[in-house]
């Protein structure tokens, strides 16, 4: 291509580093590119929620009437600011590889609580003017109170600074762009599948051009991700088929992995509602973004009216509260009991001691209760969120939080930090010691058994139309006595409990993590 190209950017730092990425994107084509700077609404009006603003597309419209009137040859965006559909006469030509697209909560070093989740002190003030990011964190933190926040990265980073507020949230990818020091703050990451589900294409550069320029669009797919195309065009399908935009409280996140595309989607009326979460799966991408918005319409859904799960469950439990959003019954018995079996600690075992690594809540609970004097250097290990807010509400700093399903995953994940150490193992008795066999044998395994799972008797039969279960122990205590009944289905919390109903060919179904809100999420899904 001969010509030099034009490109249009906003002028902020994150926008003309965008601009510049796309600017040496096309150099290494050899293709010759300039900037120009143009002013839109959503920079001149800061003093509003994105919410009230007029309209959609309000970080983009100049920017595509500039390129409708052929001053600018190209146009670069964030693809989450974007309205589903392109004007006519403009196309989104390609897309940009996928930053990180999680979510960091930057938290005053005062203002942080590490026994909470999140670990933003309780009642704290959370900048922020998204629907979508209050109502899932007002879901898993009621507590907190949320106030307006505006402008580019830096800005609202120096609004954190200035004390305006305890916290902040903003998209990681940002950040990382600009390569800005957060070591003034408490930085806690949340990844796209947990407490915050991003905005679709959260993370994706857009670069939009008209669409007779053949000639550029040709030149183009040189630079375009089209694995990534695929993935957002999901995310982005949902929005479409929801009428939703940026004020919209609704989160999608489609990741491709193994040959599938696992998607995750929270929706809620506003910022203050219970958002409804979902997790599909799936080997194409055809209709899939259908499937997951009727879901959605629970009005014309058959979903469950009464659901057991084998784990007591307190008022504030979040998968009780997604439950009770749709009046469905919950009836939460645990179907085991633990004992302990050793009383006392002797203080030598931790001599040396690198890691301690828990696979269960109930092994915390166990070990903490020997009130236990530690190292302050020793560092943790859990599966699952759920044992790692059990750590956390003891006031400890986890290093390793293994979020799948499959424990042997996780043990592979841990292993390669964690080998050559020496690693104490909290646990049951006759535990499966699955993180241990993947160990290497440069690794010293310290194995501490703190209790023992018994197994109730005479259970009595739920008619729950779905049975959810915690532990292999669970099952094994259930089907001592009962069978299922035609038209139950089965939720299993991991691949553990999975195996049990693979010995006795039951189908079940199987959640994205080993949590309460993994748990929601396909439970959600789920027709009778």
């Amino acid at each position: 291509m001969n010509r030099t190209i034009t490109i249009g950017t906003r002028g902020s730092d994150l926008a003309l580093w965008q601009a510049n990425y796309v600017k040496d994107k096309l150099a290494e084509i050899n293709v010759k590119a300039e900037l120009k700077i143009i002013k839109t609404q959503g920079d001149s009006i800061l003093n509003l929620r994105l919410d009230k603003l007029e309209g959609k597309g309000f970080f983009t419209k100049e920017l595509e009437e500039h390129l409708l009137e052929g001053s600018v040859d190209l146009a670069v965006h964030s693809h989450k600011d974007l309205p589903t559909k392109n004007p006519e006469g403009l196309i989104i030509a390609a897309v940009s590889t996928r930053e990180d697209p999680s979510e960091l909560i930057l938290i005053l070093k005062d203002c942080v609580d590490s026994s909470k989740k999140l670990s933003v002190k309780h009642n704290g003030t959370v900048g922020t003017s998204s629907n979508r990011r209050q109502s899932q964190l007002f879901a898993v933190r009621p507590d907190l109170e949320f106030q307006n926040l505006r402008g580019n990265v830096p800005t609202r980073i120096q609004k954190l600074r200035d004390e305006d507020y305890d916290a902040i949230i903003i998209a990681k990818a940002g950040v990382s762009r600009l390569n800005i020091d957060l070591s003034e703050f408490y930085v806690e990451e949340i990844e796209p599948t947990a407490e915050l589900v991003p905005s679709p294409a959260q993370g994706v550069l857009a670069i939009q051009i008209r669409e007779n320029d053949q000639e550029l669009f040709d030149v183009l797919q040189h630079i375009h991700n089209s694995e990534v195309a695929a993935q957002i065009a999901v995310e982005r399908k949902v929005l479409n088929l929801f009428d939703g935009g940026c004020h919209m409280p609704l989160g999608c996140y489609c990741e491709k992995e193994d040959d599938l595309f696992h998607v995750w989607t929270t929706k809620s009326k506003d910022a203050e509602e219970f958002p409804d979460r979902l997790y599909i799966s799936s080997q194409t991408t055809e209709g899939l973004a259908e499937l997951i918005v009727s879901k959605f319409d629970v009005e014309k859904r058959k979903m469950p009216k009464k659901v057991f799960i084998s784990r007591e469950l307190s008022e504030h439990s979040y998968f009780r509260k997604s439950l009770d959003k749709h009046t469905i019954e919950v009836e939460a018995r645990s179907l085991i009991r633990t004992v302990p079996t050793i009383h006392k600690l002797d203080s030598y075992i931790f001599r040396n001691v690198d890691w301690i690594f828990f696979s269960s809540k109930n092994g915390i609970e166990y070990f903490f209760a020997l009130e236990p004097i530690l190292p302050k250097d020793l560092k943790f290990g859990v599966v699952g969120r759920g044992s790692e807010e059990a750590l956390k509400q003891l006031g400890k700093v986890v290093s390793f939080v293994g979020e799948s399903i499959d424990t042997t995953e996780i043990a592979e994940e841990f292993a390669v930090i964690a080998n050559g150490q020496s690693i104490l193992f909290p646990s049951a008795k006759d535990s499966l010691r699955t993180i241990q066999k993947a160990m290497s044998a440069e690794t010293t395994i310290l194995d501490l058994t703190v209790y023992e799972t018994i197994l109730e008797e005479g259970v009595s039969q739920s008619f729950a139309d779905v049975l959810v279960f915690t532990s292999p122990s669970n099952v094994d205590a259930y089907f001592a006595n009962n069978l299922l009944d035609p038209g139950q289905k089965v939720v299993a919390i991991g691949k553990s409990t999975g195996k049990k109903f693979d010995e006795m060919n039951v189908n079940y179904i199987l959640p994205s993590s080993p949590d309460e809100i993994g748990l929601a999420e396909v439970v959600f899904g789920i027709d009778i």
